[in-house]
C-alpha cells in the first residue's frame, strides 16, 4: 500500500484512497462536509504536550519527530489505522493534515512509521 501525505486544504477524494484526517484538532476553515469521504484519527496525532512543545518552539523537529516515533512505538492506533486501510481494499492511504509546513510536521513522521509497519 502505497502511504503519501496532503494538506487537507488541497485534498479531493479519489477512488482507491483511503484518507484520514491525523490532526488531533479539526483544521480552520474546514467543513465537516468537505471531509465526507474521510476519517479522522484523532488517536494517531502527537500528544496535547507534544504538540503545544513543538508549535512553541520549545523542541525542534529532529527532537519531536523522535518523542512523536517513541508515542507512535507505544500505541495499537498505528497498526490500527493500516488495518483499516487495508480492510476497505484501498491501493493508498493518504494521511490528511492542516499545517502549513509540508516537510516539517507530524504527517511526514506518521508516514515514514506507517511505511516501517507497512511493509
Amino acid at each position: 500500500m502505497d502511504i503519501r501525505t496532503e494538506r487537507v486544504y488541497d485534498w479531493s477524494p479519489d477512488a482507491g484512497e483511503y484518507a484520514t484526517l491525523v490532526d488531533r484538532l479539526w483544521p480552520r476553515g474546514v467543513k465537516k462536509e468537505r471531509l465526507a469521504a474521510a476519517s479522522w484519527d484523532k488517536e494517531v496525532a502527537p500528544s496535547p504536550d507534544l504538540r503545544k512543545r513543538f508549535h512553541a518552539g520549545t523542541v525542534d523537529f529532529p527532537d519531536f519527530a523522535g518523542e512523536y516515533r517513541a508515542e507512535l512505538e507505544g500505541s495499537d492506533a498505528p497498526a490500527a489505522l493500516v488495518n483499516r486501510a487495508t480492510a476497505t481494499g484501498a491501493h493508498t492511504l493518504v494521511l490528511l493534515f492542516a499545517s502549513k509546513d509540508t516537510t516539517h510536521n507530524h504527517a511526514e513522521v506518521l508516514a515514514d512509521y506507517l511505511r516501517g509497519i507497512a511493509a
